[in-house]
């Protein structure tokens, strides 16, 4: 039932350390909590006010964070959302995120043996979502693979209200593809899980850390 599959897939947030290369994650966990989180007196884009500020762009896009962001994505897709064919979130947060990790898709194929040229062999592609369909051109919305019927996975990099990832998830839908999972980086865990959750209609909701495991993180390397 999707109650039940939700519940069940609501624990990974807190267990995700348990099912995936230590290395990999904590590597991540230490670079967002260095370059991307801020103490300080913010107003986030939802309005709210807060008393720190997480820009993971700064971390994804960083030559080490998108690799390890990428590495760390692949495997959670691989280990729970195997069927997925493409991965996909609204720009500009998920940009990297999706190069990243169709990327990570490619390196592991090689490192099989396997030719990333041939149409048989099982890659993760990418595609992003505008916030506007273009007015010239081709005037779509959704750039990269697009293929209906299609598993996804919506990717995104802070979740705070779920406002952006809720856009990429009707967007897929709208295109024809069925969203088969959605994974935030970092939970801000201020109402966006359960937004998501409610638009999701049962796919699974994962994400990799919480805002509080990285203010522990940050807090750790400054004692």
């Amino acid at each position: 039932m999707p109650g039940t599959r939700n519940r069940n897939h609501a624990s990974l947030c807190s267990t995700i350390d348990k099912t995936m290369p230590t290395d990999d994650r904590t590597a991540l966990l230490n670079l967002i909590a260095t370059l991307s989180f801020k103490l300080g007196d913010f107003t986030l884009a939802s309005g709210q006010k807060s008393d720190y500020y997480i820009d993971c762009r700064t971390t994804t896009l960083h030559a080490e964070g998108g690799r390890l962001s990428g590495l760390v994505f692949y495997d959670l897709i691989r280990q729970h959302l195997p069927q997925a064919e493409a991965v996909g979130g609204l720009t500009m947060g998920a940009d990297p995120l999706v190069s990243n990790t169709a990327s990570a898709s490619a390196w592991h194929a090689l490192k099989q043996g396997l030719d990333p040229t041939d149409p048989a062999t099982k890659l993760l592609q990418g595609f992003l979502v505008r916030k506007a369909e273009k007015t010239h051109g081709t005037g779509r919305k959704i750039e990269g693979f697009l293929k209906k019927g299609a598993q996804v996975v919506i990717v995104d990099d802070v979740c705070t209200t779920g406002g952006s990832t809720i856009t990429a998830i009707e967007a897929a839908r709208e295109a024809g593809m069925n969203v088969a999972g959605i994974l935030c980086l970092v939970d801000r865990e201020q109402g966006g899980r359960a937004n998501i959750e409610a638009a999701a209609a049962g796919a699974p909701f994962i994400s990799v850390f919480t805002a509080t495991d990285v203010r522990a993180a940050h807090l750790h390397r400054l004692n």
